[in-house]
């Protein structure tokens, strides 16, 4: 019974929702309620009762109140009869009544809000995160960004559970004390109601700051676990040109930032709580004395004292705790606006609305005057015009930063043109969905990262649904099969079930780039394009794969970046790119004939290194 009392509970919220369509608001408050507004009834639910417990602890202080009256009247031996009805009433209160608000309350928060709620808010926010454009990307530590949308569950479940469980909670019983002890002595309900005011501007005054220094508390620390991930990340990196001690200083400077922001942060509340703690004692004090006052003036009866002090008591308690929620409220409330302006950073490549889907037939590609300067004056690309025929095999050549894989960027949407338009078959690419663009276009990368995943996963990333015999066809045509059946992982996973690592640091390079090629021969789509797709394979792969790669490339647009001219030369024209600019276009032969740039770096690598014997002869003592 108990199992299907708790299923019910777990199923009012599905934590794996899709993100709604429409914008998500930036400001905290505004994103906090996105997700609550997926929830309403639940905290619906929370707000009730919260109220109810309240209204229950208030109601067992009238009730020790009304038992001190009670004993006191009449003869113990008549004390049940003539009470019967209200110690009834008392005993439900405290045995049916309070356990069940109890019990409804955990299962509302435990089985709907900590794995529904919060997990719905970090679902979302990683639907958010995944869409949004490379550059925000490479902008951002992917630690950090991990931790934010991590967080942001925790940041928006938190402020809520706070201010529906302990906070509303608190206001109630408050509003409770400051109308009973009015009704008991109005003098009494005015002391309660200036502690109140005294205690709202405290908070009024220093909750603002309480939040700013939260926020830039999370911001920092966030700073903190991102130089970790990419210190992790890196590791093989940080162990080959750095040193434990210089590692250690630029943690040690981040950690300062944060430990600098967290200082400010507590000195605030250390601040605060010292105040309040002044201010509770003068008011306990100053009831105190009123109730004595006017019970030995006879105008409340013992029982009244009890209930006043009881009351008086439970409220400093409540107001101190409260103190400390705000503190955890507005912490959390930091937290979630630090994580928004991250997750909802806006999306700088965007479809089109009515956008549609990009269809290839013939796969022609046309560059027409494009410029594009990665937002600065000027620089990368600027008018370039190119047609690339159907089925026809292009290289790009030039030396680094002559603007090979910005073209590559640009046509895969990366980034949108500041001018100029790129076509595929007619369609401007931004025009067309990005998904149904990238779709068309097969990539292989020089840096070659694969997922922490199966080799038959990050091989299936090339089409949705693959069979594994598929799988098995794209790896035999890549020359991967053979080093695949004699892998294995710590977790004893062997073949196309081992897990190759955190970007594949598992395998070696060549490894992970026969995996790459055989996730584009798998995806087999009609635009092809390799950007020093073979730059990690030694040469007996190199040229058994280059085997693959003709075959690949049949009857498909093909463009290929390579720096070893040797590997494309025998494509149908080679472009040859300087400052973001052609300077050179036609076949390998005819290039070199004109002399110009293109002869000059085949020249180099052909022919312009010195031999072992000529850089002995120059090198012998004479």
């Amino acid at each position: 019974m108990f199992e299907r009392v708790f299923s019910w509970f777990e199923r009012r919220i599905d934590p794996l929702v899709p993100l709604p369509g429409g914008p998500v608001p930036r400001g905290a408050l505004s994103y906090l309620w996105f997700f609550v507004s997926q929830a309403k009834l639940a905290f619906l639910a929370m707000l009730v009762l919260g109220g109810l417990t309240a209204l229950i602890e208030a109601a067992l202080y009238v009730f020790v109140g009304d038992l001190v009256d009670m004993m006191e009247s009449g003869s113990r031996a008549d004390f049940l009869a003539d009470h019967a009805p209200m110690l009834t009433l008392m005993a439900l209160t405290v045995l049916l009544l309070r356990p069940a608000i109890a019990a409804l309350t955990a299962l509302v928060e435990e089985q709907v809000i900590v794995p529904g709620f919060f997990n719905l808010v970090r679902f979302q926010g990683h639907a958010q995160v995944i869409g949004k454009s490379l550059a925000y990307f490479q902008d951002e530590f992917a630690g950090r960004i991990s931790q934010k949308v991590w967080q942001s569950g925790q940041a928006a479940g938190d402020f809520m559970v706070s201010l529906l469980q302990v906070i509303w909670f608190i206001v109630v019983f408050a509003l409770t004390t400051l109308t009973i002890l009015t009704r008991l002595d109005p003098l009494f309900g005015a002391v309660v109601f200036v502690w109140l005011v005294v205690f709202a501007l405290v908070a009024r005054h220093f909750v603002p700051k309480i939040r700013a220094r939260a926020r830039a508390t999370a911001h920092a620390g966030s700073g903190v676990t991102g130089r970790f991930v990419d210190t992790y990340g890196n590791i093989q990196t940080i162990k080959l040109f750095s040193s434990p001690t210089r590692e250690g200083e630029g943690t040690r400077a981040a950690y300062e930032v944060f430990l600098g922001a967290i200082r400010r942060f507590t000195r605030t509340l250390t601040t605060v709580r010292s105040l309040m703690s002044v201010v509770s004692g003068v008011m306990i004090a100053a009831i105190a004395a009123l109730a004595i006052s006017a019970w030995l003036a006879g105008t409340v009866t013992t029982g009244d004292v009890a209930l006043t002090l009881g009351l008086v008591l439970r409220l400093n308690v409540l107001l101190g705790r409260l103190l400390g929620q705000l503190n955890g409220l507005f912490r959390a409330l930091g937290t979630l606006q630090d994580s928004a302006e991250t997750i909802t950073r806006p999306v700088t490549v965007t479809d089109r609305p009515g956008a549609g889907a990009l269809a290839v037939p013939r796969g022609e590609i046309a560059f027409e005057t494009i410029r594009f300067h990665y937002g600065k004056a000027g620089g990368v690309i600027e008018d370039l015009s190119l047609t690339i025929k159907p089925g026809e095999k292009v290289g790009l050549v030039g030396r680094s930063g002559a603007g090979k894989s910005t073209m590559i960027n640009l046509l895969l949407r990366f980034y949108d043109l500041e001018g100029g338009r790129i076509l595929i078959d007619g369609q401007d690419v931004s025009a067309v969905t990005q998904g149904s663009l990238r779709d068309k276009i097969g990539v292989v990368t020089q840096d070659t990262a694969l997922l922490h995943r199966s080799i038959r996963d990050n091989i299936a990333l090339g089409q949705a649904g693959a069979s594994d015999a598929q799988v098995l066809e794209a790896a035999r045509r890549a020359h991967a099969e053979t080093f695949i059946s004699e892998l294995s992982d710590s977790r004893g996973r062997t073949g196309f079930d081992a897990h190759v690592g955190e970007r594949g640091v598992k395998l070696s390079g060549g490894q992970r780039q026969r995996i790459a090629i055989a996730r584009v021969l798998l995806k087999n789509a009609p635009i092809l394009v390799l950007d020093e797709a073979t730059s990690a394979l030694d040469s007996e792969i190199e040229a058994a794969i280059q085997e693959s790669l003709s075959e690949l490339m049949r009857d498909k647009t093909v463009i290929a970046i390579a720096h070893r001219l040797s590997t494309i030369a025998a494509m149908d024209r080679l472009i040859v790119m300087d400052g973001g600019r052609i300077v050179e276009d036609g076949p390998h032969e005819a290039l070199l004939r004109q002399g110009g740039l293109y002869a000059d770096l085949w020249n180099r690598q052909s022919g312009g290194f010195l031999t072992a014997d000529t850089f002995a002869r120059e090198n012998t003592p004479t």
